[in-house]
């Protein structure tokens, strides 16, 4: 079964990437998929055009990964333009795509309401992702809940090109963890670096406590009981505590005398508890930038592989003639 992901470098990982997305490319990992995942700096120009920021974000972005766990050794770890294949087979696909489809994004709507200006890229984004996933032959795409369209929109488009051009493309399916798939923020909007809302991931353990602190909360008092089920600080805690401990939490909030101040604090606790190991390991890996690249020039000279062998696929079924 292969898995394929890309995050854009547009920001530090913080809480949400990691129980929205990189657990689960963990677990796949570990479970013996055969893996893909890149950085998606292509996409990351819909929204930004400032080169040193973007070369930044991008090193920082795969020291995080690796720091996390993603194994080299196990899973094709790439930047998307190592792959230029992938540009070819989104003209391809544009040329099968209806407008209409692209009309009905609910993330370009989205991102255009929050004040992004409008591009084509940004416009266009779904069908550079369907590219993203079908170049590889993905039978599966960790996303989260939010993203779904996005996967039913490749398969749409797979399925045009087969019905165009033929049998050529596999048809992925989405893969969800429900209850992971919105990891909520400091003020209990969904955990975004486009809402400022976020807790970072690699920062300094009193760092962590002070972001805890800011979860936005409401102003029961300390001794009156409390509802867990409608508590952002507790809706992480949910993630990061044992079932047993979660339940305990859960029973001294409707019991009173249980403050948000002391859940923050073991929100802090087990953050950095789960984190310490990873952010040692992002601490060296900072320190040697040139292996983080070797390790990308890797993965993108396996991830070519696969890609040209799909175009070639591509270019026989749609009639396109190359002369190398």
């Amino acid at each position: 079964m292969r898995s394929l992901s890309g995050i854009q470098p547009s920001g530090r990982l913080h809480l949400g990437n990691y129980f929205g997305a990189v657990r689960q490319y963990l677990q796949l990992q570990a479970e013996g998929h055969e893996c893909f995942y890149f950085l998606a700096n292509y996409h990351a120009l819909t929204s930004m055009q400032d080169k040193a920021e973007l070369e930044e974000l991008t090193t920082q972005l795969a020291t995080g990964y690796l720091a996390l766990g993603i194994d080299p050794d196990r899973s094709v770890f790439f930047t998307q333009s190592d792959v230029p294949q992938v540009t070819e087979l989104c003209w391809i696909l544009n040329c099968v795509c209806p407008v209409s489809m692209m009309e009905k994004a609910t993330s370009y709507k989205d991102k255009v309401a929050r004040g992004i200006p409008p591009n084509m890229g940004l416009f266009d984004y779904p069908v550079l992702q369907a590219a993203d996933i079908v170049i590889y032959d993905s039978n599966i795409v960790p996303v989260g809940a939010d993203q779904k369209q996005h996967v039913e929109m490749t398969r749409d488009l797979a399925i045009k090109f087969n019905m165009t051009f033929g049998e050529t493309l596999v048809v992925p399916e989405a893969y969800i963890v429900p209850e992971a798939a919105v990891v909520p923020g400091l003020d209990g909007q969904k955990m975004s670096k486009s809402y400022e809302n976020t807790i970072e991931i690699f920062q300094t353990p009193k760092q962590t406590s002070k972001r805890c602190a800011r979860i936005v909360t409401d102003p029961t008092p300390l001794e009156a009981p409390k509802n867990p089920d409608t508590c952002n600080v507790f809706a992480l805690l949910k993630l990061l505590a044992s079932p047993e401990e979660t339940a305990g939490i859960a029973a001294q909030y409707r019991a009173g005398g249980y403050g948000y101040g002391q859940a923050k604090g073991r929100l802090a606790e087990l953050i950095n508890e789960l984190f310490a190991e990873p952010r040692q390991r992002y601490a060296e890996l900072e320190k040697d930038p040139d292996r983080v690249h070797d390790i990308l020039r890797e993965g993108g000279r396996k991830a070519r592989e696969v890609a040209e062998a799909t175009m070639e696929r591509v270019r026989s079924a749609a009639g396109i003639v190359t002369h190398r």
